[in-house]
């Protein structure tokens, strides 16, 4: 007789090496998924608008500089589009790093504070080294392998950052003005007064800006900052009456009739007032400015709006006031909404800080105050300066992204103060 064999199976166990591997597997898609999840989820207004009007300023002052030194370039015997071409490459550097500067997470720029700001003063020293050179009477630039720098521009940057984290770290002591103060006026000091120095008081006089606007916006009480607002006017008004070449020119602003100093301090201001002038609404058209064929010194740097307004008329002035001033209403946004006292006081000191020196920059053009050699943010030509204030705009970028956390983190504290009210009310009823 005959026993048959039950048939054999096919094991169904699974390899635990395997099982291991697959969910390794599936854990990475999942990050993956997740990761890009990150980078396209959708940004908040404020990103938009701030990164819409950098972009626009950027293009427009590439624009204007080619059209204010197309004809330099072309009398020294080169391509109209020489000069042009640095500003440019710096902007192709300065953009991609902008949405860089972006992606960044907060506790980033907090822990960067004291590091950038020592070496963006380290930098700065640099001027008085061999490396310096002088021009129209400051010294506050460098020449390395023929590329020329500006280090103060990025101290600007890393001071507005240092002096956020300070107050930041300090927020619950700021009631007492000697937490407020140290170590703020003796390391911001030290800062200032390397451009100081170089004998720079525009940028100097933005630094104090940046300091003002962080001490604003950190909410400290008005007589501690009435102190150091005071403490700076009274220095520029001693810097200017102990400096007699600043004193000549601060008196020819005041001059009614400038016309009798024209060869000397009144040369570049009428200038610029003639080119605005002759403008008029819809100006003479682009690239038709008279203005720019050597009559006018500096005009595709501190004088850029004078061309704007010579060859795109009041239209073309309108169109650069109202593109900062979306990009300050950006700005201010991220001030109301974050819940994080250091993105409300360093979004603060730069908003100040571009803001505040184009209309400073604007002002100079429209001799509403005297010469004082700031460049127009964005657009004047100057290869720093215009890496500044990308990375500024990309720091501020950086903050808008932080926003929807901040509304729910608000959202989330009004619900918890609803509830616990609600709660009240029915152990009252009971």
């Amino acid at each position: 007789m005959t026993t048959t064999q039950p048939p054999r199976t096919r094991s169904t166990r699974t390899n635990p090496a395997t099982a291991a591997e697959s969910d390794t597997g599936s854990s990475r898609g999942l990050a993956a998924r997740v990761s890009l999840g990150r980078i396209f989820a959708p940004v908040p207004s404020e990103f938009l608008l701030i990164a819409s009007t950098t972009l626009l300023l950027t293009v427009f002052g590439l624009v204007m500089v080619l059209s204010a030194t197309s004809a330099i370039a072309t009398a020294r015997g080169v391509a109209p589009w020489e000069d042009v071409i640095k500003q440019v490459a710096f902007a192709a550097i300065g953009i991609p790093l902008m949405f860089i500067a972006s992606r960044l997470p907060l506790i980033f720029w907090k822990r960067i504070a004291w590091p950038a700001l020592i070496v963006a003063i380290a930098f700065q020293l640099l001027v008085f080294t061999p490396l310096g050179i002088d021009m129209d009477g400051n010294r506050n630039w460098i020449n390395v392998g023929g590329v020329q720098a500006q280090p103060s521009e990025f101290l600007k940057l890393a001071l507005a950052i240092w002096v956020a984290f300070v107050l930041f770290r300090k927020r619950t002591l700021l009631a007492d003005w000697r937490h407020v103060y140290i170590p703020l006026v003796p390391v911001a000091g030290l800062a200032i007064a390397t451009v100081i120095a170089g004998r720079d008081l525009g940028t100097a006089m933005i630094l104090v800006l940046v300091v003002l606007g962080g001490l604003f916006f950190s909410g400290v009480k008005l007589r501690v900052f009435i102190l150091p607002l005071v403490a700076a006017v009274g220095f520029v008004a001693f810097y200017f009456v102990t400096s007699p070449d600043r004193m000549r020119r601060f008196m020819s602003f005041l001059n009614p009739n400038c016309l009798d100093d024209y060869f000397n301090d009144c040369y570049q201001p009428l200038h610029g007032i003639w080119g605005l002038a002759s403008g008029g609404i819809f100006g003479l058209g682009l690239g038709n400015s008279r203005e720019k064929y050597d009559w006018l010194p500096a005009a595709a740097n501190d004088y850029i709006f004078a061309i704007v307004g010579e060859e795109l008329g009041l239209i073309g002035c309108a169109v650069v006031l109202t593109l900062f001033a979306l990009f300050a209403v950006g700005a201010f946004h991220i001030i109301r909404k974050t819940d994080d006292p250091f993105v409300r006081i360093a979004a603060g000191g730069i908003t100040v800080w571009i803001v505040g020196q184009a209309l400073i920059n604007i002002g100079v053009v429209l001799r509403v105050f005297p010469v004082l050699g700031v460049p127009l943010p964005f657009m004047s030509q100057g290869g720093t300066s215009l890496l500044s204030v990308l990375a500024a705009s990309g720091v501020l970028l950086a903050f808008a992204r932080t926003l929807p956390a901040s509304i729910a983190r608000r959202e989330a504290r009004i619900a918890d103060a609803r509830a616990a009210r609600e709660r009240a009310k029915l152990r009252a009823v009971r």
